[in-house]
């Protein structure tokens, strides 16, 4: 199969059809041997009802239904197990990306060799002052932390090999760096492309101000997990024996102190207990990254869902 199209969707009754007939009609105008699979996630209104009608329109749609909201990066992670496609490209169903892009998104994988390659949505139709402007902040911190040069990182139109959404896992919220995932996986030709920005047609944004808080935490997740996941001693050792010794030090000097200047007394200086405490915190290090190494990346149930029901899926 040429080409898998993923869509999470939540609550957006509204723009599948005219999504869905738009996208069956670009990969037939380029004759993609092609599957949409629509993750609802979780959605309260007619999502689900509309997607079964439009299964029976088009062959080509498949369908995964969340029992109830887990957020888009559980939706994209099940959408990336089922898909089949060479190429993998990502997209939000509330019609602010246009699948005119398909084309050439796909191209840039199938024939540069790209890995990944992330739109960049350069003019926005967004709010300037809530959305745009946090956004670019966001997304300069990202490139500075990360060091994955993208203008717009959190952007939901990608395109992927194949093996690039086999080889990472997206959970929690850690959909805005998927970028980042692919990097630490050893996929390095990361690309952008400027993408068309369409102004909402139907319904509202599903998000708020808590997600660049949120996604400033995520992203010292991603660089922890990336970096020391498999080996979290390297970290907590590391850090526990500077604490530790630094206490240490200067536990000897006070001792030596002690018995060089007779009226100098041990217990009654702070940093006497500075030291103490320094020696603490750095045992309570290095016995972090002992027990960090025995539970690292364990969570057999991490990613397991309830999905109520499939659409042309196993």
């Amino acid at each position: 199969m040429d080409l898998s199209i993923i869509i999470p969707l939540f609550n957006e009754e509204e723009s599948l059809p005219e999504l869905v007939d738009w996208i069956v009609r670009v990969c037939n105008e380029q004759n993609y041997q092609h599957e949409i699979i629509l993750v609802d996630d979780g959605s309260t209104d007619n999502s689900w009802n509309v997607a079964q009608q439009l299964a029976q329109q088009f062959a080509s749609l498949k369908g995964i239904r969340f029992q109830r909201n887990y957020g888009k990066s559980a939706a994209l992670n099940e959408g990336f197990k089922a898909a089949q496609g060479k190429v993998v490209i990502t997209m939000d169903a509330d019609l602010q990306d246009s699948p005119d892009e398909i084309p050439e998104l796909y191209r840039m994988i199938a024939d540069e060799g790209y890995d990944l390659v992330s739109g960049w949505k350069k003019i926005r139709y967004d709010n300037a002052l809530t959305k745009n402007l946090p956004s670019k902040l966001y997304n300069a911190v990202n490139r500075r932390i990360s060091g994955v040069k993208l203008h717009d990182m959190n952007c939901g139109l990608k395109s992927y090999r194949k093996k690039v959404i086999k080889s990472i896992e997206v959970y929690g919220e850690m959909h805005r760096f998927i970028p980042v995932l692919a990097k630490w996986a050893g996929f390095r030709k990361i690309g952008e492309k400027v993408v068309v920005h369409r102004a909402r047609k139907y319904g509202v944004s599903k998000f708020g101000w808590n997600r660049f808080i949120n996604g400033f935490l995520d992203l010292l997740s991603v660089q922890f997990m990336g970096r020391f996941s498999k080996k979290p001693m390297h970290f907590f050792g590391s850090l526990g024996t500077i604490t530790f010794l630094v206490g240490f030090l200067m536990t000897i000097y006070l001792i030596v102190s002690r018995f060089i200047f007779e009226d100098v007394f041990l217990t009654n200086r702070p940093p006497f207990f500075i030291a103490l405490v320094a020696m603490i915190i750095g045992t309570q290090f290095f016995l972090t990254g002992f027990v960090a190494e025995l539970v690292s990346r364990n969570a057999a149930d991490r990613n397991n869902y309830l999905i109520e029901e499939k659409i042309g899926l196993a």
